[in-house]
């Protein structure tokens, strides 16, 4: 073997290397963005669906009942107070529920916030669908306001039909604000 194909070799495998090496920062980079669609799409660790209204006209309500437990929290940098108006309510499956959640801006300057959200039990993620909520935007409450915010949703009727969740008598959908980002200290 001459000098010059082992050189040819060693840079071939030199690139192979490099494009794998760039191939794993790539994916590393693109694993948070993946792992929340893939949360998305198939409701994964209790992340709810979002739907449109034109969506949510075309599911029915269905006989069976079911329980939905509200909770509200914030994150210890917010001086926010923040619950549900109400901590359970019991509806018909694909029924819409309209469900308020009180946040008041207990501080003397405005506060930015962004609210996180999940359901328990995590499999009936995929059944729990959104169809207007708070949590879509921020929420910038100025010092001492008080306001009543809004969720929109149903459980989608198929839960009935998933060995995984049709036992499940109550849903806990439960919500986090945290400071956004760009908010004020």
């Amino acid at each position: 073997m001459t000098s010059a194909t082992l050189s040819q070799k060693n840079r071939k495998i030199g690139l192979i290397f490099l494009g794998v090496a760039a191939a794993m920062l790539a994916l590393g980079f693109a694993s948070a963005p993946l792992y929340r669609l893939f949360c998305q799409v198939t409701g994964f660790g209790g992340t709810t669906q979002k739907v449109t209204a034109a969506e949510a006209s075309k599911v029915r309500a269905a006989g069976s009942m079911i329980s939905v437990r509200f909770d509200g929290n914030v994150a210890p940098d917010v001086p926010w107070t923040f619950h549900p108006e109400r901590s359970t309510d019991t509806i018909q499956l694909g029924q819409r529920d309209l469900a308020f959640f009180v946040a008041r801006n207990n501080s003397d300057k405005p506060i930015t916030g962004t609210a996180t959200f999940n359901v328990e039990p995590e499999q009936t993620g995929q059944y729990f669908n959104k169809i207007q909520c708070f949590c879509f935007t921020e929420q910038t409450l100025q010092p001492g306001e008080e306001v009543r915010m809004p969720v929109l949703f149903y459980v989608d009727p198929k839960i009935a039909n998933d060995p995984n969740a049709r036992d499940v008598q109550q849903i806990t959908l439960s919500y986090t604000f945290h400071k956004a980002e760009d908010s004020p200290s």
